[in-house]
C-alpha cells in the first residue's frame, strides 16, 4: 500500500498556542495535545503537527525540517529566514489585532523621542530588528538581550529603555513605562519552505489550510440574520440591510410574507435589529458562523 503523503506543520507553542488550536478547530482540524511530547494529534492523516517555539519555526521551515507553519512576522524578520509567506493571519491570545514592538522608557523621565537615547542601554528579545531600527535612525545605543521580564528592566535600573511586544499597551503602562515609538507592527503569518511550495501536492494542502483558516477568521466578525418580513414592507427592510452581498429573499407559503437572510458585521447587530423590528421584520434569528469563504 502506498503511504499517505504528509505535510509537516509547525504550530506555535506558548502564548499563541491556545488561540491557534482554537482557530484550527473552527477551520475543521481538531488538534489534541499530548502532555508527554511536542507531537499533537490532528484529525487529518495528511498532516503531522509539531509544537515549536514561535522563534524557531522560521528556521525549521527554511531548513526544510518543517514544510509550513505559523509564526510571527517579527521573528521571520529577526532571523532573516528565506521562506514563502503564504498569508497574514491576524489573530492573537487577547484580540484580533496586530502586535506592536514598541520603544518604551520610564514614564517619569523626560525622554519623548528616540534620539534622546543616544549612548543609552536598550533591553529587548528582538535584537536584530531593534539594532536595525536604531541604525536607520542614526542613533548609537547599546542593545542588550533580555532573557525575560523585559518591562522590569527599566524599573530595576538595568536599562534606560526597552523594546517589547504589546497589543494594547496595558502591561507597559502597568510597569510605569510610556511608549515613545513603534519599532515594528507584527502579526502571525502562514509560511512555507521553498521545497514545499514547489511541490504540487504540498502546495495544494497548504493552500487548503490557508483558505479555511482565513474563512474562520473572517467569520469571527460576522453573524447571520434570518427574519420574516411582510411583502408590503420588504423594500423598507432591505434598504437598511448592510449585507456582504445582496440578501437572500424567498417567498413563504403565505405569499404576503417573505423570508430574508443576510450576513452582517457583529458590531452593527445591536443597532440593526431594533431598526428591522421598527420596519416590520419579525421572527428575527441571529446565528454564529464557523467560516465565511
Amino acid at each position: 500500500m502506498t503511504p499517505c503523503p504528509q505535510l509537516k506543520l509547525g504550530l506555535p507553542k506558548g502564548s499563541l498556542e491556545d488561540a491557534t488550536i482554537d482557530l484550527f478547530a473552527r477551520s475543521g482540524w481538531k488538534i489534541r495535545r499530548n502532555l508527554r511530547n511536542y507531537f499533537p494529534e490532528i484529525n487529518d492523516p495528511e498532516i503531522t503537527a509539531r509544537l515549536c517555539r514561535v522563534q524557531e519555526i522560521p528556521t525549521y521551515i527554511e531548513e526544510g525540517i518543517l514544510d509550513c507553519g505559523l509564526t510571527g512576522k517579527d521573528w521571520i524578520m529577526e532571523i532573516g529566514a528565506k521562506v514563502t509567506v503564504v498569508s497574514d493571519l491576524v489573530y492573537s491570545k487577547a484580540s484580533n489585532r496586530p502586535a506592536r514592538w514598541v520603544l518604551a522608557v520610564d514614564g517619569e523621565s523626560g525622554v519623548t523621542r528616540p534620539e534622546q537615547l543616544e549612548g543609552k542601554r536598550v533591553a529587548t528579545e528582538l535584537l536584530g530588528v531593534t539594532r536595525r531600527y536604531f541604525k536607520e535612525k542614526g542613533i548609537n545605543v547599546n542593545v542588550q538581550y533580555s532573557w525575560g521580564a523585559t518591562e522590569a528592566k527599566v524599573v530595576e535600573g538595568l536599562a534606560d529603555a526597552i523594546v517589547e511586544v504589546t497589543e494594547t499597551g496595558t502591561t507597559i503602562r502597568a510597569h510605569g513605562l510610556k511608549i515613545i515609538d513603534d519599532v515594528l507592527v507584527s502579526n502571525t503569518q502562514l509560511i512555507a519552505s521553498a521545497a514545499a511550495w514547489a511541490d504540487p501536492w504540498k502546495r495544494a494542502k497548504i493552500e487548503q489550510l490557508d483558505l479555511l483558516l482565513q474563512g474562520a477568521l473572517r467569520a469571527e466578525s460576522l453573524v447571520g440574520l434570518k427574519m420574516n418580513v411582510p411583502a408590503d414592507k420588504l423594500e423598507g427592510v432591505v434598504s437598511i440591510l448592510p449585507s456582504l452581498n445582496s440578501p437572500t429573499i424567498s417567498s413563504l407559503q403565505n405569499n404576503s410574507w417573505c423570508a430574508v437572510e443576510i450576513v452582517v458585521n457583529t458590531d452593527t447587530v445591536r443597532d440593526l435589529i431594533p431598526a428591522l423590528r421598527a420596519r416590520g421584520a419579525e421572527g428575527i434569528i441571529e446565528y454564529s458562523l464557523n467560516k465565511v469563504l
